[in-house]
């Protein structure tokens, strides 16, 4: 057992194995719910009696927990000691899994994913640290490469996991699932890990900055609930929606303010006075937004419009992306051995442009194999952009720096990826009443191809009912569901190509971004510290 007084020794044998097996456990339970719940959203929606787009809260919350923790884990784990807030993060992360496998209503689901998500977000930069400090400064590439494999395969199995779970069992078994991980991961961590000398130790001298994270929670919050409810509550015509706008406004600029005039700020947003930095988070957020929304929107449509079932779904998503375990070490080995991450960006840019666009062309019978090189072209662009973009966030910063910018850079990705969803959610409602509309107009009796379409189903349903009237009133059912399952489609669809243009708009920035010049040494550290940060 641990004892918090002694100096913090390299642990060896059972001990450092256990250790390696705990922190890459609870890694890897954390960044499977962040894509395991994807593939669950129609099972979801049916079994709460609620619309795929407020379903999509379930991932929204979660996200925006991790907007909000992220930025603000080291200075937790400085004050309450790293030991301590890792414990007490995977039990908070382990209690609310109970609590949203047994949530009978979407409101109280939500909130427990937030919750999730608050705890989910230490596990991953914590777990990092714990991993290197288990093994002595030569062998600490062994450490990156066990964590970088998990790192990939985690959310690549997310979706495959998440599916066969929701082919056999109820959906709340994905969120079970964590609850054994969670407590012999707790269990190993009180055991087994150590406390540094002196941690958590120093809360006199360090100043909590509630009011910051007051005002974050504030503004980010009520931005997403705006950005989500806007369109169902009419925009400004909704006192709700201009009360929170008024919020999101006044808890952003105040956040800002807070954070700049602070001695102790919560979030270091002084570190975005360096132009590379602060163009690096656009793209970042843009990344973010790409990569969210397509992994949102593929899984629905192919469920609720292709007839996929959810393992079919992951099975399709999990053999593109297991591109990205070949993928991403190659990029760490070009990053550390000091090649610029413009290159990279710009072609991850690229095939994320590519993808949309490709995407937005399919039809709703397409199969998981002719899928397949699109999802690809995915898988590629995200890896391009993943830690590529971290390291471009620091180019311009120095070695002390490093901690707040990437830190930053996460918390816009993770932002863009909950804009992304409220995004897709609202320009799908959008563009389905638009296609409709403008499908309704072929239902014309002056059609030809509409009469005759009428008339098939007609004779078809008479000759199970023989009743004219009711099979003609059959008849126009059948139509209007027809109607409605390609105006869906044709919303997706839309959607994968609004993506492509946002990574088009910013493409002009990386004219204006800039590289330094680093040693070995220096470009060695800063693609570490990105693959350190990369989720």
């Amino acid at each position: 057992m641990s004892n918090p007084q002694t100096l913090h020794a390299t642990p060896t044998g059972s001990k450092q194995a256990i250790i390696v097996i705990t922190v890459i456990l609870a890694s890897v339970m954390e960044l499977i719910d962040t894509t395991i719940v994807n593939v669950a959203l129609n099972e979801m929606a049916g079994s709460l009696g609620a619309t795929i787009e407020d379903v999509a809260w379930v991932i929204t919350s979660y996200a925006i927990a991790n907007v909000i923790i992220i930025p603000m884990t080291g200075f937790l784990g400085e004050y309450f000691g790293r030991k301590n807030y890792y414990l007490t993060s995977i039990v908070i992360f382990t209690i609310a899994s109970y609590f949203c496998g047994t949530s009978g209503d979407l409101p109280t689901l939500v909130f427990w994913r937030f919750i999730q998500g608050i705890g989910g977000g230490a596990l991953l930069s914590t777990s990092q640290s714990l991993l290197f400090d288990a093994f002595p400064p030569q062998k600490r590439g062994v450490a990156s490469g066990l964590f970088g494999m998990g790192i990939i395969l985690g959310p690549t199995l997310g979706p495959y996991v998440g599916g066969l779970i929701i082919d056999n069992y109820h959906w709340s078994a994905i969120f079970f699932v964590n609850i054994p991980i969670g407590i012999l991961a707790a269990a190993s961590t009180y055991l087994y890990i150590d406390q540094r000398a002196g941690e958590g130790k120093r809360k006199a001298q360090i100043k909590i900055d509630y009011l910051g994270i007051l005002l974050l929670m504030v503004g980010v919050g009520s931005l997403q609930f705006v950005l989500e409810k806007g369109e169902s509550e009419d925009w400004f015509d909704s006192r709700m929606i201009i009360g929170f706008v008024a919020a999101a406004v006044v808890g952003i600029i105040g956040f800002i303010w807070r954070e700049l005039t602070t001695d102790q700020p919560v979030v270091n947003i002084r570190v975005m006075k360096d132009r590379t930095l602060a163009l690096t988070t656009i793209l970042s957020f843009v990344a973010g937004i790409g990569l969210f929304t397509s992994v949102f929107v593929y899984p629905v449509l192919v469920q609720r419009i292709s007839g996929y079932t959810a393992t079919m779904t992951g099975l399709s998503l999990l053999w593109p992306t297991m591109a990205g375990v070949i993928l991403m070490p190659i990029l760490g080995k070009r990053l550390s051995a000091g090649a610029s991450p413009l290159p990279f960006i710009t072609i991850g840019m690229i095939l994320m442009i590519v993808f949309g666009f490709e995407a937005g062309n399919f039809t709703a019978d397409a199969s998981q194999w002719q899928w397949f090189p699109v999802q690809l072209l995915r898988v590629a662009g995200i890896s391009m952009l993943q830690l590529p973009l971290i390291n471009q966030a620091v180019a311009g910063l120095s070695p002390k720096d490093y901690p707040a910018g990437i830190a930053i850079n996460n918390m816009i990705r993770q932002l863009g990826g909950a804009f992304g969803i409220a995004l897709a959610n609202n320009f799908v409602v959008q563009r389905y009443a638009q296609h409709r509309s403008d499908l309704m107009v072929n239902m014309d009796p002056a059609n030809p191809l509409f009469v005759d379409r009428l008339e098939t189903l007609k004779r078809g349903m008479m000759s199970v009912s023989g009743d004219a009237v009711q099979a003609t009133a059959q008849a126009y059912r059948q139509l209007g569901l027809m109607v409605d399952k390609q105006s869906y489609l044709l919303a997706y669809l839309d959607t994968f190509r609004i993506v492509s243009i946002f990574f088009i708009a910013i493409m002009p920035l990386l004219f204006f971004m800039r590289t330094k010049k680093k040693t070995a040494e220096e470009a060695a550290a800063q693609a570490k510290m990105a693959a350190e940060a990369a989720h």
